[in-house]
């Protein structure tokens, strides 16, 4: 399925998780991406964002936008939220036990060491390790080569752009994925909306009571995005 020139994984849940699975049961590198309607937004502007989202092996529909468009087009588009998927990679790790690495944002709400000391509370025999770096940072280390999946949180477009860099490198890395805030969830440095909401698909609405400083953020992807896709679909 094609939202705003970003093509989109059409499978359920389960083939989510499936395609997970057998991506950390081989040796190829693969870039996931969770899209929401802020990513196809900002892709339009963004060349350099717009090429590592074309570039990635998999991209899967968050937002609930993202499944309207499939709706629009006859699909039925199952969304993974980032936030879910994370923790799905996560006890994969911990049973198949790979090695993984977390690329932290210097300066987010939670510290690598907060961070880690959550997720070992939660997955006890997970092998963590990671470092903090900003945002703009292109620097690949030699470590972070040396792990199985590599998550960061840099937020879009940066931490898309800085994991389509490892693609071709001579490494381990087996899995790539954006997380964005989902480690602030984990910390409890942001409340997670209730599953009810979630489920309905007005999680968005949770994050602007909570943080009205996302109003531009809700505005793009309530109003803006159905906007461009109505006129790209009347253009077409």
């Amino acid at each position: 399925m094609n939202v705003l020139g970003i093509p989109i994984d059409v499978t359920s849940r389960k083939g989510i998780l499936e395609r997970v699975e057998s991506i950390l049961q081989g040796n190829d590198f693969h870039q996931v991406v969770t899209v929401n309607p802020e990513f196809t937004l900002l892709a339009e502007k963004d060349t350099s964002f717009r090429e590592a989202l074309l570039s990635s092996d998999n991209r899967f529909a968050d937002g609930i936008g993202i499944t309207l468009a499939g709706f629009a087009q006859g699909r039925v588009v199952d969304r993974f939220p980032g936030a879910d998927l994370l923790e799905v990679i996560l006890k994969m790790c911990e049973e198949r036990n790979l090695t993984v690495f977390l690329v932290i944002r210097k300066d987010g709400l939670s510290t690598f060491a907060e961070i880690k000391k959550k997720l070992l509370k939660k997955y006890p025999v997970l092998k963590v390790s990671g470092r903090e770096c900003d945002a703009s940072s292109q620097e690949v280390s030699e470590e972070l080569l040396a792990h199985n999946v590599v998550l960061c949180n840099f937020g879009a477009p940066d931490q898309e752009i800085f994991l389509s860099k490892l693609k071709g490198s001579d490494s381990r890395v087996k899995l790539a994925m954006g997380v964005g805030g989902s480690f602030d969830y984990i910390t409890g440095k942001r409340s997670r909306a209730p599953k009810i909401l979630r489920k309905i698909g007005l999680e968005w609405l949770w994050r602007l009571i909570l943080q009205p400083s996302r109003v531009g953020r809700i505005w793009n992807a309530v109003v803006i995005f159905p906007l461009h896709l109505l006129f790209a679909t009347v253009k077409k």
